[in-house]
């Protein structure tokens, strides 16, 4: 087994690696909601010992990403439907400043540009088919808004609500023709950016998270932890 935790510097390289690819491994499907984290498994998976892997632990529960339960170690964390709706509502009222802040920060030198350019798969016409595939797509459009936003501060804020998170543990529901709202609903958000329209861009960000939580309320209980 190698571990390059022998130093100082080694134990954090070998920590923020963990993190990145738990995290990662999480929050696109790898790891279900629920799913016991065994820590021999994983060191075997990725050549460490378990003190980085309990670091990496203690920080992905410091995200909420996980939780410790008793009698079974390190679980992928499941939300419940009073914490879903609470952080949507958290979630909402966050990105629409970022929205907001967005079409008034898009004429800045580059923020057109490099917003236009991350947000391009949004005008792909093809079906989105493959709900955890969207996924990604859903997050970078997120993202792209709040960096166009220019404030690293809602940024940092934004990344620990877990809009990911909330839309993994959704992906099973998720149906073609919801996609193609969401997606809809992302170009509408983007098309009142791109203008310069803060208010407009702002009340399309909140319409495109209410439907979403209106969604989460209607799933079978069974989908969130009890």
């Amino acid at each position: 087994m190698t571990d390059d935790s022998a130093s100082g510097k080694g134990r954090g390289t070998t920590v923020e690696r963990l993190v990145e690819n738990l995290r990662e491994g999480i929050l696109y499907g790898r790891y279900a909601a629920g799913q016991r984290l065994i820590e021999a498994d994983l060191t075997r998976a990725f050549g460490v010992s378990r003190g980085p892997l309990r670091e990496a632990f203690r920080r992905l529960s410091a995200e909420g990403l996980i939780e410790s339960v008793p009698n079974r170690g390190a679980v992928v964390r499941r939300l419940t439907l009073k914490e879903t709706r609470e952080l949507f509502q958290i979630r909402t009222a966050l990105e629409m400043l970022a929205a907001q802040l967005a079409a008034a920060n898009i004429s800045s030198p580059g923020v057109r540009e490099k917003f236009e350019a991350a947000i391009a798969p949004i005008w792909n016409d093809s079906p989105r088919n493959m709900p955890l595939a969207y996924l990604d797509e859903n997050k970078l459009f997120h993202q792209a808004v709040v960096d166009a936003s220019g404030n690293e501060q809602l940024a940092s804020v934004g990344r620990q609500m877990q809009l990911p998170l909330i839309m993994f543990q959704l992906s099973g529901a998720l149906t073609v023709d919801i996609l193609a709202q969401s997606n809809a609903e992302h170009r509408a958000v983007a098309k009142a950016i791109l203008a310069g329209d803060g208010a407009a861009a702002a009340e399309q960000m909140r319409k495109h998270l209410d439907r979403a939580n209106r969604f989460s309320e209607q799933l079978p209980p069974q989908v969130f932890r009890q």
